[in-house]
């Protein structure tokens, strides 16, 4: 895409003048979620994501080809570049140091009007000193003209006046800083998150250099991410795959001011998996750029079907679903100017985008296939079959609609329904087994809580294509149950239930039964859990008893900590399966809105989300074993 030779971003001139102000910084203090989303571990997070954007923004423009991370033993952070480094000269409108505005006014930055940079991603201006304005405290150092400068900032506030430190010959921005304790409910960073967003940026910017320190590792930590782009990036998602071409579909165009660089693979499986971002920004909601891409994948596709016989004149046309079975694809456009729509402001709105790239991929589509027509047939053959099970799956599709919300007699027998209709209130406790599910129906409130037991496990739908899935009686239960349909008929607005318990016993058999339910809801009914509708119950692993006293405990460390400080006799059961619990027990326990633990099922990011469902789901067996093996030391409370 673009490199640190590159320069798509104008002139090398970047000063003050090119830093247009338009507002200062109290209201950032007041609502810090306005800006970062949350003060919980998102938000935090996002202050480091930021930063580093900052520095990516120098590496697109083609002045920055090395990027350093650290985390420090104290949890304070610090990202450095090579790039330019942030002017130091006096803004010609504020009387100040150009950087002291950029860290000090919201809104503020190169990417205002100015000609420092026309090409940019982070929040487009404000990142820097939304930072500053949640840090205690922050310190900038700036290399360039020779000159090495520092300043430092408590709460948005400078403390110290820019300075001279020293001299050098090299170009750059280093930025530390702690997070406020006073705005944020954590402050601890999770290299983990990190790693990953860094991992994608890596892949995004072919021949950037991104190193990562962890200086809190008592084993010593440090990676260096640098990639050949979007080829790693396919390759990387599709490493515990079995692609059905070897080589990948690649092309990096500039047309009309718009870079477009694009990666396709297809792989054996049935999941789509199309990865969009723009300048960098992940549009999980896609927009104009990925509407662009699927339109030009269809054409084209069935354009050369028909072309090569491998499709009759009078055959009907492959839908887009059909070909984008297996298909990993990663677009990634830079444009001038991105406008984001959407709930979570992530999708690409730029109505010139979708043609831009609709064009190119239907020419660099339509060259590779000719060029390659072995794997084209391939492709092609793929899609057929699955049109073929699509239409098989439609007409198994009918047995799982409600024909009316009325009509209870279209729902599973096994379901003990609620009988509020209010989906906002309604809870559905999908429960292993029948005798926990006996329990869980009489303790349950009938008014608001609804149950529907499953027969043993359901199938593994990592490894099925839908018609396939749609046999399965225990899965067309659970689908009808929900109300929402499934694949093209997917409606979240008609779910029955807003919160969706999975409920099984803490042994490996309810572990595989929880990840077989989430696999599918991932795969298949996505939404519900995006929306936040899908809940793991948590039902406790000791009960406690000394006369009619008895207290409940969730791992051995609780249990552990409470007898160490108790020289009482307890009688200690342990709760090897939900069916040992009575009625009364599993509803104060699990159940209970007043007293119940939960966990909330996210999708914080849905590249690794589908790593490691293959991973766990998948053919392969090796990477499973891996992950075992390396989750394994976090396990403490498994029966075997």
């Amino acid at each position: 895409m673009v490199n640190g030779n590159g320069n798509i971003n104008g002139d090398q001139a970047y000063n003050a003048s090119d830093i247009q102000v338009l507002e200062g910084l109290e209201a950032v203090r007041k609502r810090p979620s306005m800006y970062i989303g949350s003060t919980g571990p998102k938000g935090l997070h996002h202050l480091v994501f930021e930063l580093i954007d900052n520095s990516i923004d120098e590496a697109v423009a083609g002045y920055c080809d090395k990027i350093e991370l650290f985390i420090h033993p104290n949890n304070g952070i610090t990202v450095k570049d090579n790039g330019r480094g942030i002017p130091v000269d006096i803004h010609p409108l504020m009387g100040i140091p150009a950087i002291e505005v950029i860290l000090t006014t919201l809104h503020s930055g190169g990417k205002f009007g100015g000609s420092g940079y026309t090409i940019s991603g982070g929040l487009h201006g404000v990142g820097l000193s939304v930072v500053n304005a949640l840090s205690s405290p922050m310190v900038v150092g700036i290399k360039r003209d020779g000159k090495i400068y520092s300043q430092q900032y408590m709460r948005g506030k400078p403390t110290s006046p820019l300075e001279v430190i020293g001299e050098s010959e090299e170009t750059g921005t280093s930025i530390y800083f702690e997070p406020d304790a006073e705005v944020f409910e954590e402050t601890t960073f999770e290299r983990d998150i990190l790693v990953q967003r860094i991992r994608e940026l890596s892949f995004l910017n072919k021949g950037l250099q991104i190193e990562v320190t962890d200086e809190r590792d008592p084993e010593g930590y440090q990676r260096i991410f640098k990639s050949n782009g979007l080829h790693d990036f396919v390759a990387y998602i599709n490493k515990n795959k079995e692609p059905i071409h070897e080589k990948e579909i690649y092309f990096d165009i500039k047309k009309e001011d718009v870079v477009v660089e694009i990666a396709i693979q297809y792989n054996s499986g049935y999941n789509e998996n199309i990865y969009s971002f723009a300048n960098n920004i992940r549009t999980q909601e896609g927009g104009t750029h990925e509407v662009g891409f699927k339109n030009a994948l269809t054409r084209v596709v069935n354009d050369y079907a028909k072309k090569s016989n491998l499709l009759k004149e009078n055959d009907t046309n492959l839908a887009g679903e059909d070909i984008r079975e297996g298909i990993v694809a990663i677009i990634s456009v830079l444009v001038r100017e991105p406008q984001f729509e959407g709930q979570t402001k992530t999708k690409l709105g730029n109505t010139y985008v979708r043609g831009v790239v609709d064009s190119v991929v239907y020419e660099k589509l339509d060259d590779f296939l000719d060029e390659n027509p072995a794997d084209a047939k391939k492709i092609i053959e793929k899609a057929i079959s699955a049109r073929r099970a699509r239409e098989a799956a439609k007409k198994a599709r009918e047995l799982t609609r409600r024909k009316s919300a009325l009509e209870s007699t279209s729902l599973p027998g096994k379901l003990a329904d609620c009988s509020s209709k209010d989906p906002a209130v309604s809870e559905l406790f999908i429960v292993e087994g029948d005798s926990a599910g006996g329990s869980a129906k009489q303790g349950r409130d009938r008014n608001t809580q609804a149950i529907l037991p499953l027969r043993g496990k359901i199938l593994n739908v990592e490894k099925a294509r839908l018609d396939r899935i749609l046999a399965s009686e225990e899965i067309r239960n659970l689908i009808t149950a929900i109300g929402t349909g499934i694949g093209e008929d997917f409606d979240i607005s008609k779910a029955r239930y807003h919160k969706l318990f999975i409920m099984t016993d803490a042994d490996v058999d309810g572990s595989h039964i929880r990840i077989l339910l989430l696999t599918f809801f991932y795969r298949f009914m996505r939404e519900l859990i995006e929306h936040g509708y899908v809940y793991i119950a948590q039902p406790p692993l000791y009960g406690v008893k000394r006369g009619n006293e008895i207290q409940y405990f969730y791992n051995d460390n609780e249990l552990d900590k409470f007898m160490s400080q108790t020289d009482k006799k307890w009688s200690i059961q342990r709760y090897k399966g939900l069916g040992e619990m009575d009625a009364e027990q599993l509803w104060h326990t699990t159940m209970d809105e007043d007293n119940r633990v939960i966990l909330q099922v996210t999708i914080e990011d849905a590249i690794q989300a589908d790593e490691v469902f293959s991973d766990l789901m998948g053919d392969n067996v090796e990477p499973r074993k891996e992950f075992i093996q390396t989750n394994a030391k976090y396990v403490s409370n498994l029966d075997i």
